[in-house]
Parts: C-alpha cells; sequence; structure tokens
C-alpha cells in the first residue's frame, strides 16, 4: 500500500515551522514502529532553515489506520521559543492526505484499432483503400485518428503516438492538479478540533 500525505504550516509564523519541524520526526518515529516506511519526497523550507511544508510517501500495511490519529489539524500548546513576550501558545499545522491521479500507462491490449477509408486530398487511390486508421484508448475513451499515409500500418503506428502525446497531456494536467491542491492546503488549516495536541518544547502528546 502506498499513500502520499502532506504537512504544513499554513503559512503561520514561525512558531508553527518550528512545530512542523520537530513533529515531522515524531511522525516517522510512530510510522516506523507500525512498520510504515516514510519518505520525505519535497520539502519546503523557511530562510532559517525549519520546514514550512513536507510532502512524504507512506509505504507499508494499515496505513489508513494508523493516519486515523494524525490527519487534520495538529496543535503544539507552548510558549513561543521566539519570542518571550508573545501570549499566544497556541500553534496549529495540518496534516493531510493527497489523492494522486493514477499513472496512466499505454498498453496495446487497451488500444481498439478501426480501419476506414481515407478522406480528402491524396487522390482517387486514397479514397478507394481502407487505410486511415483510429485508435481508442479503452480506459479512457480518448480517441485518435491518422490518415497521413497510404500505408495502414504507418498510420496506425502514428495513430498511437497520437494517442501516447494526448495521454501525456492529460496526465500532465493530472500532475498540475495534485500541485494545487498542495498550495491549496496551505490555507485549509483548522484552528481548532486538533486530531493531536502536544504540549511542551518537548513536544509530549
Amino acid at each position: 500500500m502506498e499513500v502520499y500525505i502532506q504537512l504544513s504550516s499554513g503559512k503561520g509564523p514561525k512558531e508553527c515551522d518550528f512545530f512542523l519541524t520537530h513533529v515531522l520526526g515524531i511522525f516517522q518515529k510512530e510510522a516506523f514502529k507500525k512498520q510504515i516506511q516514510v519518505t520525505v519526497i519535497d520539502e519546503d523550507k523557511s530562510g532559517s532553515g525549519l520546514i514550512q511544508s513536507a510532502v512524504c510517501k507512506l509505504t507499508g500495511v494499515d496505513i489508513d489506520v494508523f493516519l486515523q490519529s494524525w490527519k487534520g489539524s495538529l496543535l503544539w500548546i507552548c510558549e513561543s521559543p521566539f519570542r518571550s513576550s508573545h501570549k499566544r501558545k497556541n500553534w496549529f499545522i495540518g496534516l493531510f492526505v493527497i489523492t494522486k491521479e493514477k499513472e496512466i500507462i499505454l498498453l496495446e491490449k487497451d488500444i481498439l484499432y478501426q480501419v476506414m477509408r481515407s478522406s480528402g486530398a491524396g487522390g482517387q487511390h486514397v479514397n478507394k483503400v481502407s487505410s486511415a486508421v483510429r485508435a481508442l484508448h479503452m480506459p479512457t475513451g480518448i480517441t485518435t485518428v491518422a490518415m497521413d499515409t497510404r500505408s495502414q500500418l504507418q498510420n496506425k503506428k502514428l495513430a498511437k503516438d497520437r494517442l501516447a502525446q494526448k495521454l501525456m497531456q492529460l496526465q500532465n494536467q493530472s500532475a498540475q492538479h495534485d500541485i494545487d491542491k498542495q498550495w491549496q492546503n496551505h490555507a485549509e488549516i483548522q484552528r481548532g478540533n486538533p486530531t493531536r495536541v502536544f504540549k511542551g518544547i518537548h513536544f509530549k502528546s
């Protein structure tokens, strides 16, 4: 099982980045005890070197059960280690599960080819020969047509290549959606109803 999560300080102050930096280690240790491997695949750090956002890949079993005690808002109750006169003691960050689109792999068995008459320029010979090829990618419903040459075999290859290009465009759109969702997470941290509460400079829970 493979799950992606994001820890975000929600563009909060330095205290939130400090909280996230320390809680990431706590999260990794708890996951390790459950035989879940945590791989940090992307980090955004502040100028002071503290982590503002971390995207992690979790690999193992019963990940959903493990995440039940982590998903949502996380609260750290502590006086600011940076501003001694600051009255605020509640610092929030968020942990979100990232829904990633499944990678689309173009397989020959998923393509339905249909031979048809060519049309348009090319002379009478082209119109009489069924050399044009339509390719349908059955899992997505995407279709392409190739009638560039008089060779059915070459048109079949062209139709498949065009399918590959369209699927790549679709995959890129999905990847951009994932990125947009991650940025949206920064603004969706709830300041209340925390899933986990940590207290003090040693992050006791």
